[in-house]
Parts: structure tokens; sequence; C-alpha cells
């Protein structure tokens, strides 16, 4: 990616083409590198675009102006990353600590902070969510036709048949991004592609790169959100079929910001500000960091300035579950995804000398491996952890020549790396347990040799079975791709849970869907015998969850146009699915019931979400009496709100109070909430409340009877939460239940957790 000239520093810029304005970062010498830091910088917004409104401010020039005189004239450019205009009023800076504090005496400076590294959170599952070609919500919302999709990640591969136009419609006359590959790359599904990478360049010493994906990672997400139908698809002769996003009629436009495993926040928002210029309906976001407040979260902050614009926002929830409290993209106005299975496995087979079997999964099936039993090894039978995990040279000076060795989830070290060890000190083959926490949560990897990936219940047997007998034996059968588990969607062990951290009275994640073991598009064969473009992968993270949901927020947005945000948002909650489709709860990695905090709203629902009766609808402004809730001063609220805000001159409210499709209360006191539902269903229809009490509470709604005589009426209802007389609740407990507004065609479901304390 060729940088700007540091010619443009003495041009006026015109305000409307200021888009995250990039500066190649200039050489450091070894003092330097160690005290320079990139840091974004907040700043309030001129005065003359406040009053004026003017299209002629050199911003980048107001940004300068923030630089303090120690950093030479010549510098100050060079010194700038990026200037933002649309996720914030600030800019991305090379700093040392002392030219921040100098900064911060300036009139006007709001705030500077390191800039966080995020991380990556990483075709049956439109089958799965009951989209069909030729009915429902895919027909309904003509696959998503129209609608521009844009995905912040690590690239694309656009060779593959997934990014085809052929049968694309040329993109919406607004759209007003580029491509940065060579021109036949591009077509009307791969509408633009861009590069952000001068952060990457100051931490890593990248290089200026375009937006081609060398991770796989932006390749496969892109595809699960609005890839083209592709047949034949499949990965290592497994999950066989036509693939295809979840708007295969919607545009694409990829903004590389992540180089490897890491994403800087400066890329980030520069990503973020290019596609709100560009005219994206939808972005997509598979990254993530730990929970900060919001207005130092700037992944919250961009994606509070595109919901203002319209555009809906999806994020995944992150990898860090089981573990309560440790979600990333809490804010309300952020789509939080968390991850599930689907009804697919692929299926590989423990089966032990004393007869017993163990279903694992394994992508790598391989059609000549011996049923004969063959030597089974414990990797820890030295009492070292470190050999259990099977770490890279662990397995020196243990015997595991022509034997299956059995290693341990866990420790920081990648399950296919495991078994490279295993294969490269010249074991057979390898079985993978979980970690007490993943529980029964196993996963379908593309290993390097023959193996299966067993729950911790399982691999607790296989570790009392090589206890029991001198010479333990097992044998791996590979039984390939089995569709139709009626216990899925199960909420995998490591997709994060709630509450949120930075917001504890709202619930998140908002949504599951699919991310477990999901087949997509990928730039590289995975078993380097074919040249073929069309190659796929399946993996597994809340960085597969989120796309889908993305790309089923571009069907809802394709069919119902005028929905902000929020509504949809809505839509996609209040009709989630609490129960499997054999009427049973959804069950967690431990085989039990998944609490809310696992699922939020439940699983999506696509055609129920089409078509919801009512939605909560937030407008933009009301999120301004909820943050002055939850204690930021007027600096914090102004960072998020994009302009001046004095909490003294508005209402606050509680977080329970905000709009929310959902119910988190901490219950001592009788606690009283009131909710606006927007009829965007029958004209004339009414509603009756169906209140599932979490137990231990009692709720009453008023009124419990909603009447509707036009389309987009508004009505008001109150919910009051108390606790029973005698309730048989410890404190500091959570209890759950679900409010139900019921008509005869429609059924808008609210979820209710309550703490006590």
């Amino acid at each position: 990616m060729a940088a700007i000239s540091l010619l443009m520093f003495t041009l006026m810029f015109n305000y409307s083409l200021l888009i995250a304005k990039e500066i190649e970062i200039p050489p450091t010498n070894g003092n330097d590198m160690g005290n320079l830091k990139t840091y974004i910088v907040h700043v309030k917004q001129p005065k003359s675009i406040l009053s004026t409104k003017s299209e002629d401010l050199d911003l980048h020039s107001y940004y300068r102006s923030f630089l303090p005189t120690s950093v030479a004239s010549s510098d100050k450019e060079q010194s700038i990353v990026y200037s933002y205009q649309n996720v914030i009023t600030g800019f991305a800076a090379r700093l040392t600590i002392e030219e921040v504090k100098a900064m911060e005496e300036k009139e006007g400076f709001l705030s500077a902070k390191p800039e966080r590294i995020l991380s990556l959170q990483t075709t049956h599952s439109p089958e799965f969510l009951g989209l069909n070609q030729r009915m429902g919500v895919w027909k309904g919302s003509n696959f998503g036709k129209g609608i521009i999709i844009g995905v912040l990640d690590t690239g694309i591969f656009p060779d593959h048949p997934s990014f085809s136009g052929e049968g694309m419609p040329p993109p919406p006359r607004k759209w007003k991004g580029k491509c940065e590959f060579d021109s036949s790359k591009c077509n009307n599904k791969l509408i633009g592609a861009r590069s952000f990478d001068i952060g990457a360049q100051a931490i890593k010493g990248v290089k200026a790169d375009p937006p081609l994906d060398d991770d796989g990672h932006g390749t496969h997400t892109s595809s699960t959100a609005a890839g083209a139908f592709v047949k034949n698809a499949g990965a290592l002769g497994q999950a066989k079929g036509t693939a295809s996003g979840m708007a295969p009629y919607a545009h694409l436009a990829i903004y590389k910001v992540c180089f490897g495993p890491d994403c800087p926040e400066s890329d980030i928002l520069a990503g973020l500000d290019a596609a709100i210029d560009d005219g994206v309906d939808v972005l997509s976001i598979s990254l993530g960091g730990d929970a900060v407040p919001f207005f130092q979260d700037n992944i919250a902050i961009g994606a509070f300035r595109a919901i203002e614009k319209g555009i809906f926002v999806s994020c995944a929830a992150g990898n860090s579950g089981p573990f309560n409290a440790t979600l990333s993209n809490e804010a309300p106005w952020i789509l939080t995804v968390g991850a599930s299975t689907i009804d697919r496995s692929i299926k590989a087979t423990a089966k032990l000398g004393n007869g017993q079997e163990f279903d694992g999964e394994s992508l790598f099936q391989p059609g000549n491996f011996p049923s004969t039993l063959l030597p089974l090894v414990y990797a820890g039978m030295n009492g070292s952890s470190t050999s259990a995990l099977c770490g890279e040279g662990s397995l020196k000076g243990i015997d595991v020549k022509g034997k299956i060795v059995l290693c341990e989830r866990g420790g920081g070290i990648a399950r296919i790396a495991k078994g490279e060890e295993v294969k490269n000190a010249g074991g057979a083959g390898m079985i993978l347990m979980n970690a007490e926490t993943d529980g029964f949560s196993t996963l379908a990897d593309p290993h390097v040799l023959p193996a299966t990936h067993v729950s911790y219940d399982a691999g607790l047997k296989i570790k009392a079975y090589i206890r029991s007998t001198t010479k333990p034996a097992v044998t791996i059968l590979f039984k390939g791709t089995v569709i139709g588990l009626t216990d899925a969607p199960i909420v995998t062990s490591f997709s994060s849970r709630g509450p949120s951290v930075a917001s504890p009275g709202i619930l998140k994640p908002d949504i599951i869907g699919p991310g477990v073991s999901i087949l997509a598009a990928w730039p590289f064969s995975l078993d380097n015998s074919t040249i073929s473009k069309a190659n796929f992968n399946i993996i597994s993270g809340t960085s597969m969850s989120c796309p889908h949901l993305s790309g089923i927020a571009a069907l809802l947005k394709s069919s119902h146009p005028m929905w902000s945000p929020a509504a949809i948002k809505s839509a996609i909650m209040t009709t989630a699915d609490s129960v499997t489709a054999q009427g049973k709860p959804i069950l967690d990695q431990t085989l039990q019931p998944a609490d809310l905090f696992a699922t939020g709203a439940g699983h999506v629902n696509p055609s129920r979400a089409n078509n919801p009766g009512l939605v909560y609808d937030i407008q933009p402004n009301e999120y301004i009496p909820y943050l002055c809730g939850l204690g930021y001063n007027d600096t914090a609220v102004g960072i998020l709100a994009h302009r001046p805000i004095k909490c003294s001159e508005v209402s606050s409210i509680p977080e329970g109070q905000l709009n929310y499709p959902s119910f988190l209360v901490a219950l001592g006191m009788s606690q009283t909430f009131t909710r606006t539902v927007t009829n965007v269903g029958e004209a004339k229809s009414y509603y009756t409340a169906v209140i599932v009490p979490p137990e231990g509470v009692e709720v009453s709604v008023n009124p419990d009877k909603l009447y509707f005589s036009y389309v987009n009426q508004k009505v008001t209802y109150s919910v009051k939460f108390s606790l029973k007389a005698y309730p048989k609740i410890a404190s500091n407990s959570y209890s759950q239940g679900y409010l139900k507004w019921v008509s005869d065609k429609h059924t808008v479901s609210s979820p209710i957790s309550v703490s006590f304390k």
C-alpha cells in the first residue's frame, strides 16, 4: 500500500475527503524504540465544525496543533499515524509519555491512551438455521441483495469462487469505497478491499501490505457472512455440499486491520473510519480484547458512530469461556455474539483394548488407518504436566514411536501443534482429551496425523484404562461426517460468558449462533495436493458465529430497509430459540442447561427474526442518559457521543431502564422498569403477557395486554420485580425466566436474569 506523500501537509484538505489519513512511519533509532508508543488521542471538535459545519476545515492541521512544541516541526507530520474523520474526533500518533503529558495541557485535549492490541476470535449452517433457497427469509430478503457488509479482519483471498461476482448486480450508488487489488480482482461481489497497516508497521515492522489474506481468518469470516453459492465444497473430503454465506447476494467490502493474530487499535479505527465513509450497511468485527469502560474501548466508540449512521454492528463475544465475566464487545449498541454447535459432527472414535469406545472429532479422516490395536501411551506418564500437554520438545525421552499418544488440551499450545509434536516424536496417532473446563466440547480440526478430540470425561476413562493394564492399546475408527445430532445447539466451552464487566446491568451476550467446526472459504490447500482456488477449511470460534449474525442482519436490512440497527437487533433477540428443535433446554459444555450468561436471548432463528411482530427500538440519542447513568463524566460521554455532553443537563437513567430487549435485575428492594415496543407486524393486533418468573421472584406487568391499531405504533408497559416472601435463593446467586408477549401470530420473548443481593 502506497503511503500518502508528505507533501500533503502543505495542502488544505476538504473535510469530507479526509478519511483516516495515513502517514508512513519514520524510522526510529534504538533509543526511541523503547519510549515511543502509538496513542489514540481524543480531542474536542473544533468550534468551526460545531457552529458552521465547515466543509473546508483542515482537520489534520487541527490535530497537528496538539503535538507539543518538543516535537520538531518537521516531525509533526511523521508523528501522526492516522487522522480520523468519522469514528472519533482525534488521531493516532507515535509519542513518548513526556509528549503526552505536555499535550494534556492544551485546550481541547480530552484523553490519550496507548492503543491496545486486539485479537482475532477464532456449510451446513445455513440449512441448520432453516435457510432455504426456495422459500422463507432467504427468498423474502432476496438473499441480502443490495446490502454492503464491511468486514474488518485479516484481508481476503479474492480469487476464491465464494467471492465471484457472477450474477451479482452492481453495488448501490452510495458506495464510495475502493479496491487496492488489481482491478480484475474486485467485482460486483467483492466491491472493495483496503489495507490499514500503519499501526502494525510501527509495532511489528510489517511492510506496507495489500489486503491479501495470508492468515485465512478473514477469508473464512467474509465467506461466512456473504459468500456466494459454491457447489461441491468440502474440506479433506468431509462436510461435503454446497457452501454459501448467510447473505449470498450481499456485497463485501474488506478492511484488512490484522496482521497475524494482532490487530492494533489504530488500524482498526482507520478501517472503521473508512467503512463508515464508504457506505457499508453492516459491520462484521470478529476481533476483541478485555473489557474496559466504553469510553476507552475504541471498537465501542467507533461502533457508536456507525449506528448513528444507521450501520448495524456485529461483534464476536470472545473465546475466553467458560468462565464468567470474560466478554469482549459488551456495548449495548453492538450485537454481542456467542458460539454454539450445529447438528454436524465429523466423527472419530477411540476404541480401547477393553472394548470401550469414545466418540470424538477430527477433520482429518485417513482412509487407510489400521483398525488393529496399537500401543497407547499417556504423554504425562513421567509426571510432567508439560509433557502431558504435548508442547514442543516435551516428548523427548518418552517412547512414543509407533504408538497412539494421549495428550491434554490447554497450556496455551494449539491443538494442531500438539499433534505435530507427537508426529515429530514418531507417534502413530493422538487422542486429545479436554481440560475439565472444556467438558464435552470437542472440535473437528485438520490434524497432521490420525487423531481424535474427546471429552474430559472420556479422557479420564482412557487414563484409568491405561493405569489398569500393562499393555494398553487403542485404535481410532474414522466414521466421517454425521448430520442430525439432536442435542444441537450446545454452547461451546470457549464462548465467553457474561455478566458484562463494563455494564453489569445489561444482559450479555445478546445471542448465540453457529461457531463450532464451521466450513467456509480458505486461501490455502489443507493437504498440499491441489492447486484449486476452491479451498475450504473448518475452524471454530466466536469469530465464526459473528459473521453468521452479520449476514443474517444483512438479510433483515434487505427485507426491512427502514429498520434501525436497534430494531434489527431486537428482532434477532426476541425471536431467538431458547430450546432445541426437540423442545429441550439448550445445554452448555457440561451437558447441563446453559444459563443466560452463556446463551443471551438464545439461538438465532433467521426466519422468525424477519417477522418479529414487535421490536424494542433505541435511537442513538437515547444511549446518552444511559451513559450518564453509568457514572461517566462529561468528557467520557462526549468521547462516545462525538460531541460535547453535560450529564447535569441530561435525565440519567439506570442501566435497566434502557429500552433493551432483555432484563438484568439486581434485586433487593422491588424494582420497576419501563419498556416501549413498536408494532412492525399486522396493523390491528393485540398481545398478552406470558410470564415465566425467575425462581424466588414475583413479576408483574402493567398493562398485561397491548393493543395496536396501526403499523409503527408505540406502546409502553412497565415490569415490576419483587422478592417473594421467603425465597429459597442464596445471596450473590442468579435466577432466570422470561417475559413473552404473545399474539395469534407472534411470540416476542425477553429473557430475565435476576441477581440476589
